[in-house]
């Protein structure tokens, strides 16, 4: 019997979900291969990168073992992808120990996906980019609970109480929300009035929430002012300095803690790989996800440039978009193994669900031409359940 040998890189959303999409394929389709899934990883674990603010406001866990999440016929390797080499079927890659080593492939799939985006060092402040810049934040905001409540200039113990988020996506305002709520708990904990808390989130938009309708941005930025977030819109944070927060307009904010929430980036790595990419980094693919003039190459996700045909309507960076795309992938490749049609990428409905704090939240969706936006306990519900779906856990 032929082996297949299926490489994922890239152990986030899309990488997991690929994984179990193709042993799914394989199961239904796969009776004339011996399937060979090995996925490559930089960590020794799954990331829930969608919670990295969770760390930064308590000391949570949002790293997952492999064996939780692969199935035991899927094998894993710790290291780091550098090169793909089209003409023999190879892939380069840096081992645990920094070891340069190769894996032949049937079919490669490209799941690296995306980094968060950074301030230069000269901007200050903390940029949430992974677990240990979470524990930088929680440090630095805790630190300064503790010497507010020992402070006695007015103005000073004010600074220490106050917060700034820089960067007002989905991510931000996520971690705003959550920020605010944890910094009023710690308040209660040193005797100090949590109304004194303050979280300003900076917005260079002129609304929050632009993927949808202005009545859904009122609605989110009402709900935020109630867990106590100042939103500054049309302004961008240029640098914190000296306990001051300097703002595109020239106002300074006296701030405790900024932290930089501004969005994501294609992982950089990919524009040394050989692969065709786009000008923002990106890999360019067909509408099933094939690597343009590569042969048994895929990529979906963060790092994959993807557009519908019919609606000329580009993915956007989001586990929610990756998640089926997954699902598709895995049809796709035992299509091309079979010389079958395969299936075409389609765009995800307008949907999205926004943590606010624990027991709070927003959904919304657009459908049969109605806006329908869903709030409260029920929207973090939901929010925790697309959550633990997204890392295939059980809710």
């Amino acid at each position: 019997m032929k082996e297949l040998t299926c490489i994922i890189v890239g152990g986030g959303f899309a990488g997991i979900h690929t994984a179990k999409a193709i042993q799914k394929a394989y199961k239904a389709n796969g009776a004339f291969y011996k399937l060979n899934l090995i996925l490559l990883d930089q960590q020794p674990y799954h990331l829930r990168k969608v919670l990295l603010f969770r760390p930064a406001v308590g000391e949570q866990n949002i790293r997952i073992p492999w064996q939780q999440v692969l199935q035991d016929d899927a094998e894993f390797i710790q290291g780091s992808a550098l090169e793909v080499d089209d003409a023999h079927k190879q892939l380069l890659y840096r081992d645990a120990e920094g070891q340069t080593r190769q894996l032949r492939y049937d079919v490669l799939v490209m799941a690296i996906g995306s980094v968060a985006r950074k301030p230069v060092p000269e901007q200050g402040g903390i940029p949430l980019t992974g677990v240990e810049a979470a524990a930088r934040i929680l440090a630095q905001w805790q630190s300064n609970m503790k010497l507010a409540a020992i402070e006695k200039n007015k103005e000073e113990k004010q600074r220490l109480l106050t917060a700034a988020v820089a960067g007002a996506g989905i991510s931000g305002v996520e971690t705003a929300a959550e920020l605010a709520y944890a910094m009023k708990e710690e308040a209660i904990v040193y005797g100090l009035d949590p109304a004194e808390v303050k979280v300003h989130l900076i917005n260079n938009r002129e609304r929050l929430f632009v993927e949808g309708p202005a009545k859904v941005s009122d609605k989110l930025e009402k709900d935020l002012a109630e867990c106590g977030v100042i939103v500054h819109h049309n302004r961008k944070a240029i640098r914190e300095e000296a306990g001051r927060l300097e703002l595109s307009d020239g106002k300074l904010l006296p701030v405790g803690l900024t932290v930089w929430t501004l969005g994501l980036i294609a992982n950089p790595v990919l524009q040394t790989m050989g692969l065709p990419v786009t000008e923002q980094g990106q890999v360019i693919v067909d509408e099933s996800y094939r690597v343009r003039d590569m042969s048994g190459v895929y990529a979906i996700g963060d790092n994959a440039y993807i557009v519908e045909r019919e609606s000329g309507k580009v993915s956007q960076m989001t586990c929610k978009e990756a998640i089926p795309q997954a699902q598709r992938l895995g049809k796709i490749i035992f299509a091309d193994l079979t010389g079958n049609e395969a299936p075409k990428h389609k765009a995800v409905m307008d949907a999205f669900t926004i943590g606010l704090g624990p027991g709070r939240g927003l959904m919304w969706t657009h459908k049969w031409g109605l806006d329908i936006i869903i709030t409260g306990k029920l929207a973090y519900k939901i929010k925790c359940f697309t959550w633990d779906l997204a890392s295939m856990l059980k809710s």
